[in-house]
């Protein structure tokens, strides 16, 4: 069984760049086909996908964040790692690491326990 671990800052400066990584442990990230996927969830917008990395290093990202956000891995330690950069107030949210055996939207077969991460001077 895959297993998903979020960690990263709770506490964000506006401006700079949030850096959250996802561990995955259950199986190694360049197999079993899986893809892993960042979504956020905020009370006003409810579910946003942000971006997937697949096994074979497929990338894509949400178009609407396209611009500040970078997802990579480490196929060393099995960790997919987010960024997002000039974060303001409105990326306060939770953040999840998913996993999926296909690039279908919602449909997801793991879930970390999510991290809250706030945009705050």
């Amino acid at each position: 069984q895959v297993r998903l671990q979020e960690s990263g800052p709770g506490l964000v400066r506006p401006s700079q760049t949030l850096s959250l990584t996802c561990t995955v442990s259950g199986g190694s990230i360049t197999a079993n086909s899986h893809y892993y996927v960042w979504i956020r969830q905020t009370p006003g917008k409810g579910l946003e996908w942000m971006g997937t990395k697949g096994y074979n290093d497929y990338t894509a990202y949400n178009p609407s964040l396209r611009n500040r956000t970078s997802i990579s891995r480490d196929t060393i330690k099995n960790q997919i790692t987010l960024q997002l950069s000039s974060v303001t107030p409105e990326d306060t949210a939770m953040y999840y690491c998913a996993c999926q055996s296909a690039v279908v939207a919602g449909a997801y077969d793991y879930w970390g326990q999510g991290t809250q991460v706030t945009v705050s001077s």
